[in-house]
């Protein structure tokens, strides 16, 4: 009788345990949902006012390439025929050959427009966040390029790696729901 209260126990111990178990992880799946349906969720942001386009957003992110790319602003271009974006400053001549151009991975493509305005679009695959095109454009243009972190690439780290080492701190958490800091628009439409 005494072996028979045992194993009752034993069973009643390990159903205790199983329910505890669920409820716990029922609470869990709920407070996750709980949380993505409040939009409290927050990311990382380059304030481009503040970035000093050292180079850094390339090299120090985990991901590789950086989830930090370089986005136009088409409203402050001047979709100028010689861009300081796009083309080397010491460049041998005003065409598209790779030794003219600026980028190291040719993520600049450069459209004709009229005679002699060209348009500027970043092809986000190429691009690995080097600013080279960012300080060219700040230095000789209007600085419509600039740099954002990609919500839909970056993990999210709890602490970025490259905000860590950012020498102006332009790299800041803020809400999910704020999008992106940016300098005017950044769309492919120019016309938008």
């Amino acid at each position: 009788m005494e072996n028979n209260s045992k194993s009752q126990s034993r069973r009643k111990f390990i159903r205790n345990g199983v329910r505890a178990s669920l409820l716990l992880s029922l609470g869990a799946v709920s407070v996750s949902a709980l949380r993505k349906v409040s939009g409290d969720d927050s990311v990382w942001q380059i304030d481009p006012f503040k970035c000093t386009q050292c180079g850094r957003c390339a090299t120090e992110c985990v991901l590789n390439p950086s989830a930090v790319k370089c986005l136009h602003a088409f409203d402050l271009c001047g979709y100028c025929d010689l861009c300081g974006g796009y083309l080397k400053p010491d460049a041998n001549a005003q065409s598209t050959a790779a030794e003219n151009q600026l980028c190291p991975t040719a993520a600049i493509e450069r459209r004709f427009i009229e005679e002699p305005y060209f348009e500027y679009h970043i092809d986000e695959d190429l691009c690995i966040g080097c600013a080279k095109c960012v300080a060219g454009c700040t230095s000789f243009g209007n600085g419509s390029m600039h740099l954002q972190i990609m919500h839909h690439i970056c993990v999210n780290c709890n602490e970025c790696s490259i905000a860590r080492v950012c020498p102006s701190d332009a790299i800041s958490r803020v809400k999910a729901s704020e999008a992106y800091n940016v300098k005017g628009d950044f769309t492919n439409n120019p016309e938008a």
